[in-house]
């Protein structure tokens, strides 16, 4: 590992300390009244703005710790629920879009809660009840930070629906994330993957921008030995398929 590369985990890491201050600090202020006295409605909304601004924070360090970990061949397998890691990576994305529906996404106590509670909002979940309760072996943290930035990108794209499949067979776990949007040229499918590189929604054009979601979902699939494939052309949305395979307990 480079000196450079280095300096710039030891800035990640070092960022995470005073974020979680930041967030205790604001969310005491919220929540006990009875210590630090009464707030106006209006304060709590512009608390609760800061708040939500310090999770997203908070989620770019995590990714870019994440990346950076992938950048150097590193992964930390560890046995987990499909249920919890889905039932997280809508948390984590509704934190930052939609404060309600988080809270109503831990709520849930069952697949078929979490379904309605998604179909509330045009978010179609397709997978097997079984499926769900299963426990695989992989490196959850990646997978994770996969689902979440397929989703925040139909979130952005969509007309109306997203679709979330999830699947597996013997080898691999399968994830799709389907979005109703304008969809993305056959010419564009390649270039697509590349850092700072989004489409415009209106225009239907290729435009510079923050477009390290789907270049950071590669980045994590190659050092897992997964793969991405997308369909999609202009005006028949986009879908985005992922396949991860699976690590076989010892």
């Amino acid at each position: 590992m480079g000196k450079r590369r280095i300096k710039f985990d030891l800035l990640i890491h070092d960022l995470k300390t005073p974020l979680a201050v930041i967030e205790a600090g604001i969310t005491s202020l919220i929540q006990r009244s009875e210590k630090y006295g009464p707030l106006t409605e209006r304060q709590k909304k512009v608390l609760k703005r800061a708040l939500r601004n310090t999770k997203v924070t908070q989620t770019l360090v995590n990714d870019a710790m994440e990346i950076g970990r992938s950048n150097e061949g590193i992964i930390y397998t560890n046995r987990f629920f499909l249920s919890d890691l889905i039932e997280q990576a809508l948390v984590e994305l509704f934190d930052l879009t939609d404060y309600q529906a988080a809270e109503s996404v831990r709520e849930c106590l069952n697949l078929a809660a979490l379904k309605e509670t998604l179909s509330e909002r045009n978010i179609m979940l397709h997978v097997d009840e079984n499926l769900w309760c299963q426990e695989v072996s992989l490196d959850e943290g990646k997978i994770r930070q996969i689902l979440r930035n397929l989703l925040n990108n139909a979130l952005k794209y969509r007309k109306k629906l997203i679709e979330i499949k999830i699947e597996r067979n013997d080898k691999s776990l399968f994830l799709s994330v389907r979005d109703d949007g304008e969809g993305i040229p056959v010419e564009y499918h390649q270039k697509i993957f590349e850092c700072y590189f989004q489409m415009d929604n209106e225009r239907n054009h290729c435009v510079r921008g923050h477009g390290l979601g789907l270049a950071g979902v590669m980045v994590l699939l190659e050092d897992m030995g997964g793969r991405m494939s997308l369909e999609s052309d202009l005006g028949k949305g986009a879908k985005f398929l992922v396949e991860v395979p699976l690590i076989r307990f010892t």
